[in-house]
């Protein structure tokens, strides 16, 4: 996507649709030049609209990838499909519409080319997987769909798509001086390299001071289980509709992303394909959804973990929080459907309040009842998540509804915090201060580990990453790694983010 998001919007918009399992998706990664929808041989993989950007002859160009629509159907994720695919075509300037060269003409293919030819917008009708000679006189059959611009395609090898792209742009007006200042971005998932590390020196102290940098631009990934509410969230986030939400796990397959601007920041939340285990997926489309949240997931500056508020953390939870962690995104628990977790806290209170009232009650019944008292305590439900994730306690917790917009602000503000708190950079002179205030001999570490730390340097931003320069060349003992690390939150903060520690002895052995 290019960098300059108030252009995006502005550049020319191609909208792809057609049926399910023509190719769209393929034609789309291969106009932007990258995967970034999900290919496969189910029908319906893609749901949600997947936003691109193609160049072509230096010119840029919006592309939009839309579901498989089928007019007639009345089901709600086919129906859901094709509200989006209107959206698309609402704000498109020139329409692709794609069929299959293999296959014959069908009654929805019929039915949607009506609806297209009524928009009075530029159409195209690409007839992809035409890979050989013998299929290019196929092709001529799709003419009865009454589209003057034909043009055969292989979206899979690349055959036609140029002369396909050159007949979009002579229909479309000259670039505006606004469009002209569009240049590229690296891929959504892309992740960026870590700051070179600090020199080995002197260890003298650097007066540089502790430096916030507020960012331009703040990625988030929503992560999480199906139907954990990710979905709903980002739409609430938006103030759009911009991800399907139904009641069906896995509803989300393509990572759906959204830029808006709040207080100056930009913010581009990606809604991700809920992850499961990898036992668990069985279509491809579905092992594919998941590499791709993972991707994305690594490639943003925040993760926002969602935890069903009504059943808890569960061992699947833990297992996408480690992704988090471990890939050193900085990390929000974001509690969901906290409304419904106090609705159901009242109602199980008023149940047992009327039963303890009747004789026999035994002591284990109103143990039982008081726990229930505890459902809707905040506090208490975060000591409880606390426990279970253990490794997620530089992390902070938030309690939402997105359905009702219950701390939606609070949750932006939140979000600015900690991605600014990932930036932060601690001055070497600073540093060093702070490490002759450190009392290590309270870390718990056996003698034979122990080592001296000479001076230390904040070597890169997110994650905050700092390297010790030790006299021995000991890997560093995790009670010491642990104590060390709380040390540092406790005297500048890092909300959120996950804290690397690399050791350099000064006599490395070889």
């Amino acid at each position: 996507m290019p960098t300059n998001t108030q252009s995006v919007t502005n550049l020319p918009t191609i909208a792809i649709v057609g049926r399910p399992n023509v190719g769209k998706s393929t034609l789309f990664n291969r106009l932007i030049g990258r995967r970034r929808s999900i290919v496969g041989d189910e029908p319906g993989i893609t749901r949600d609209r997947i936003y691109g950007v193609a160049e072509w002859l230096g010119r840029h160009l919006r592309i939009v990838d839309t579901g498989g629509i089928i007019p007639e159907d009345k089901q709600l994720i086919p129906a859901e499909i094709f509200r989006q695919a209107r959206v698309a075509l609402e704000e498109a300037d020139a329409i692709v519409m794609v069929v299959d060269a293999r296959t014959e003409l069908a009654g929805p293919d019929m039915e949607l080319s009506r609806l297209l030819l009524k928009t009075g917008k530029p159409l195209f009708l690409a007839v992809n997987k035409v890979d050989g000679p013998e299929l290019e006189a196929a092709a001529e059959n799709f003419r009865t769909l009454g589209i003057r611009n034909l043009c055969p395609v292989s979206a899979e090898h690349g055959n036609g798509v140029a002369e396909l792209l050159e007949a979009i742009t002579e229909v479309l007006p000259p670039p505006s001086e606004e469009e002209k200042a569009v240049t590229a971005e690296p891929d959504i998932g892309d992740t960026s390299a870590l700051e070179s590390e600090a020199e080995e020196g002197s260890g003298e102290a650097n007066e540089e001071s502790t430096a916030d940098v507020a960012p331009s631009e703040v990625k988030v990934a929503i992560i999480g289980r199906p139907n954990v509410g990710k979905s709903t969230l980002l739409n609430r986030l938006t103030g759009s509709s911009r991800s399907i939400v139904s009641p069906i796990p896995g509803t989300t397959r393509d990572a759906v992303d959204e830029v808006i601007e709040r207080d100056g920041t930009k913010y581009r939340f990606i809604d991700t394909a809920g992850i499961r285990r990898k036992g668990k997926t069985e279509l491809v489309a579905e092992k594919l959804s998941v590499v791709m949240a993972r991707k994305h997931m690594e490639g943003a500056d925040v993760a926002l973990m969602i935890i069903d508020g009504l059943e808890g953390v569960t061992a699947l939870d833990a297992h996408i929080a480690g992704y988090a962690h471990e890939s050193g995104r900085s990390v929000i628990i974001v509690v969901n459907k906290w409304d419904l977790v106090t609705k159901r806290a009242k109602e199980l209170k008023e149940t047992n309040s009327l039963s303890l009232h009747k004789r026999g009650v035994n002591t284990a019944r109103r143990a039982a009842a008081r726990d229930i008292t505890v459902i809707g305590d905040q506090k208490a439900y975060e000591e409880n998540l606390r426990r279970q994730l253990k490794f997620l306690n530089y992390a902070p917790v938030i309690f939402v509804s997105a359905v009702a917009g219950k701390n939606i602000d609070k949750l932006f503000e939140l979000v600015y915090e900690v991605a600014k708190e990932r930036r932060k950079r601690i001055g070497t002179g600073e540093m060093n201060r702070f490490l002759k205030n450190v009392d290590f001999e309270r870390a718990s570490v056996p003698y034979s580990r122990r080592v001296r730390i000479l001076y230390m340097t904040q070597a890169a931003v997110s994650p905050p990453t700092f390297i010790l320069f030790t006299d021995r060349d000991v890997k560093l003992h995790f009670s010491y790694q642990r104590y060390l690390e709380n040390q540092i939150r406790g005297a500048f903060g890092f909300l959120g983010a996950p804290i690397w520690i690399k050791v350099r002895a000064r006599n490395k052995k070889d």
